[in-house]
């Protein structure tokens, strides 16, 4: 099971990383709560199009996935937590971003799609 929540993670980042809505989509559950720099939203399917839209500009690349955690929290229900490190370009090349994410997995129909998402950017050190 724990594998299987972190193979769905990457795969959601892989879908951010191409741009690839209907991956994104499919993957989240609706609607969502998201938390991060710009506060906690609870996200209908309607405005999460148009926040990823919105990122068009702005490539990013996942560069490291570690310190991975892991909790199956009931038999649909699991939870991760990890850092990533982010390459983003647009229009210049931006330092590499590194974050603190949580996400919340839960199975329905068969089907796992992620709750809620946080973010927090880590200090530079």
């Amino acid at each position: 099971m724990e594998t299987q929540i972190i193979e769905l993670e990457k795969k959601y980042w892989q879908g951010m990383e191409n741009h690839d809505y209907e991956t994104v989509k499919k993957l989240t559950r609706f609607p969502c709560i998201i938390a991060g720099k710009n506060g906690v939203h609870s996200v209908d399917e309607a405005n999460f199009k148009k926040m990823f839209d919105s990122g068009d500009g702005d490539k990013i690349k996942v560069l490291n996935f570690s310190d991975v955690q892991t909790q199956l929290v009931a038999e649909n229900t699991a939870v991760i937590a990890y850092l990533i490190e982010l390459g983003i370009t647009g229009d210049e090349q931006k330092a590499p971003v590194k974050c603190a994410c949580t996400s919340t997995w839960i199975k329905e129909n068969n089907n796992w799609t992620c709750l809620l998402h946080t973010e927090a950017e880590l200090s530079q050190q």
